[in-house]
């Protein structure tokens, strides 16, 4: 039994964390590709907040540079650049990976990428593209719904059964395609799939055109810290002869990345779990 007065460690964190630091992020994650200029009232109803404290955090990320005010509309200025880039600066993911995602994308002749999981989203750490073939492009910075993606599922697959759970309960599920896996079941046996065998591919679900396959990055301690994958356009090829063609590929630069990127502890670090 815990002795009266005795301290929670959760609790003292919140304690001290610093609120108006958390609705100043909030305040800059409202903004989004297809929403670049927010007037006020949109921004406090994105972020959650009382149109007196969007306001604060507005005049406040203004006078730092982050945002600017054109009219009744709010937008971000480069300097929000800056703190993605302190990530990756500190990682150093794409120096490391660089020479690799370029020999894939070469070898291929498609697109390939490293991400990482970020909550319920993938975050893009580097990518490399011999030529531009689908709308849907991505790029360093970019985020994207884990659960229909082949890095979503290789990350995913990755997690403890609490990890998972955690997952479920916070991710929104929505079908993005009409070939969009949706029954929760069904994208629990899928990821249970990947966790068996490797890898995972999709084709067609996190948009039309977009077919995919992806293989873990592992730490030291043989953890899914990041994943590596190979797109294409369905056009071209299907999920199953992609995966047939390409998962021993990247299964050998995965190899060489992990080696790699052994020499960035933070990254095992920040690893979800």
């Amino acid at each position: 039994m815990k002795k009266a007065g005795a301290s929670n460690p959760a609790s003292s964190l919140r304690r001290e964390a610093m609120g108006g630091l958390a609705k100043g992020l909030e305040v800059i994650r409202a903004f989004t590709h297809d929403s670049p200029s927010l007037t006020l009232t949109e921004i406090a109803g994105r972020a959650g907040l009382p149109a007196a404290t969007a306001r604060r955090c507005l005049l406040t990320l203004a006078e730092l540079g982050y945002v600017m005010q054109s009219g009744r509309n709010f937008l971000l200025r480069p300097k929000v650049l800056e703190l993605g880039a302190a990530y990756l600066d500190s990682m150093n993911i794409e120096v490391l990976t660089k020479t690799y995602l370029e020999d894939l994308a070469s070898q291929t002749g498609d697109s390939a990428a490293l991400t990482v999981l970020d909550g319920t989203h993938i975050v893009y750490v580097a990518r490399a593209s011999v030529r531009t073939l689908m709308r849907l492009e991505a790029h360093v910075g970019s985020r994207l719904p884990a659960y229909p993606t082949s890095m979503g599922r290789v990350l995913l697959a990755g997690l403890s059964p609490e990890g998972l759970e955690k997952y479920f309960e916070e991710a929104e599920i929505t079908a993005l395609t009409e070939r969009t896996v949706t029954d929760r079941a069904k994208l629990r046996a899928l990821i249970e799939e990947c966790r068996r065998v490797g890898y995972s591919a999709v084709e067609d679900e996190l948009a039309y055109g977009v077919v995919a396959v992806a293989v873990p990055i592992f730490d030291k301690a043989r953890r899914v810290v990041a994943a590596l994958n190979s797109s294409s356009h369905s056009k071209k090829t299907t999920r199953a002869r992609l995966a047939k063609e390409r998962v021993a590929l990247l299964q050998s630069i995965s190899a060489q990345i992990s080696r790699e990127l052994q020499r960035v502890p933070g990254l095992s670090l920040s690893a979800q779990t």
